[in-house]
């Protein structure tokens, strides 16, 4: 087989292949038989239909097609694998030229036409020594005390008393909604935190300063049930005020709520966690600077059809609201799009630079994470990925978050403040103290 490819442009490729008859003779012998297997001739048994008869009785021509179609497909792949390229999308295929239905003819090459769309060749930039600076933070005191009532707020308990409600308090409460004359939802018993504004727009401020056993009417727009997005009027009645009564910061509460047997040392944990969260905020921060940065440095040409594809499969869901489909919308999906496409192409590309690899503790932990962010147990969430064929998508995406955090490791980074940040522990690879000999390796293909 021979082949030729030619670049229409960045992201486009076409390739001119010929097939010798030779090459594509066992094809259509396999196709004599598919067909011999599929019609029945008097006097022979099925299967057994000579090709002679197979010719006359279906053509020959019939059999050539059978034959490309079921070949075609091997033949591409191999011109793709000549070209070096990456396809992006379902090519477009033209046959020029097949075997003739007549003897003159009959043993001719076939000869057939490819335009796809490919991963681009980009030349990337030297990303070592990136500067970016990010907002200066602090573990101090307040970050710390923080912490601690909000640990202290695990063990607090709730206390009735006897003044007007505030900002933070736990409150009894029963709720009557009506529209006009008509009474549209009504609960009793209702427990509700000023301040959370988790129930109704304007609960908080009808609540605040009233006591127990005083009521408050206020509008607002009702967000649930059969009259979801309807203005009602709301009566709130207070039944009752609480305060969570926090335990006092001492020894004995240390080792209730901790492995460690003093306040001091608790204290002192949680401002070495108060460190690593200030690490963890400024790693983030330089994360997707650095990612910004280097984007800014090359350039990425993007496949329009292949974009296009995608921003119609967002817009096709069968959950997709009518209005959810303006002009607005999908420059904005087209925008993220393409953001994504050359975060791709660049990562990768850095990826084959740097020699990345995924290890298969790597892949688990990612696969663990993802599946708690689905509320799926992580065993059901991997068989799901493996049989919708995913996994290889996964270890691309492990794979560039390595990427990005080889490129971290390489960067400057400093505050607002001038200091230098080190942000070794941030880029550092989950399991690197691990023996490496014991890793196994995931391949992305």
């Amino acid at each position: 087989m021979k082949s030729a490819a030619e670049n229409l442009s960045a992201t486009r490729v076409k390739m001119h292949v010929e097939v010798p008859f030779a090459e594509l003779k066992p094809a259509i012998d396999a196709a004599y038989k598919e067909v011999a297997s599929q019609i029945q001739v008097p006097g022979f048994r099925k299967g057994k239909v000579p090709s002679r008869l197979i010719d006359q009785r279906v053509g020959r021509g019939y059999v050539i097609e059978t034959a490309i179609n079921n070949s075609l497909d091997d033949f591409y792949r191999e011109a793709v694998n000549e070209a070096g390229v990456v396809p992006l999308a379902r090519p477009e295929v033209e046959v020029v030229q097949a075997p003739g239905i007549d003897e003159a003819a009959a043993d001719s090459e076939l000869v057939f036409d490819v335009e796809v769309d490919v991963r681009p060749e980009i030349e990337l930039p030297d990303y070592a020594g990136i500067e970016v600076e990010v907002e200066a933070r602090e573990a101090g005191d307040a970050e710390v005390e923080k912490a601690l009532d909000e640990l202290r707020g695990r063990f607090g308990t709730l206390k009735a008393v006897e003044r007007p409600a505030a900002d933070g308090d736990y409150t009894t409460i029963d709720l009557t909604a009506t529209i006009g004359d008509e009474t549209v939802d009504e609960a009793t018993g209702l427990s509700y935190l000023i301040g959370s504004g988790s129930m109704l727009e304007g609960l908080d401020e009808a609540l605040t300063g009233l006591s127990a056993g005083e009521d408050a009417t206020f509008e607002t727009t009702l967000a649930g049930g059969d009259h979801s997005g309807e203005t009602a009027q709301v009566k709130a009645v207070l039944t009752a005020v609480k305060e969570r009564e926090l335990p006092e910061a001492d020894d004995d509460f240390a080792q209730l709520a901790s492995e460690f047997d003093t306040i001091a040392e608790l204290r002192e944990s949680l401002v070495e966690k108060a460190k690593e969260d200030v690490l963890v905020e400024q790693g983030i921060e330089a994360r997707d600077k650095v990612l910004e940065a280097l984007l800014a440095l090359v350039e990425v040409p993007v496949p329009a059809s292949v974009i296009d594809d995608q921003i119609e499969q967002h817009f096709s869901g069968a959950n997709q609201a009518n209005d959810h489909d303006t002009d607005e919308h999908r420059t904005e999906v087209k925008e993220n799009t393409e953001k994504a496409f050359r975060n791709e192409i660049v990562l990768d590309a850095v990826a084959e630079k740097e020699e990345i690899g995924v290890e298969q503790g790597e892949l688990i932990e990612y696969l663990i994470q993802s599946a708690q962010q689905y509320g799926m147990d992580p065993n059901q969430f991997a068989q799901m990925l493996d049989g919708a064929g995913q996994v290889p998508m996964m270890v691309g995406e492990v794979r560039r978050r390595k990427s990005l955090a080889k490129v971290l490791e390489l960067a400057k980074v400093t505050d607002t403040k001038g200091n230098v940040i080190d942000l070794s522990d941030f880029v550092k690879p989950a399991g690197e103290d691990e023996d490496a000999a014991e890793a196994e390796t995931v391949d992305a293909e």
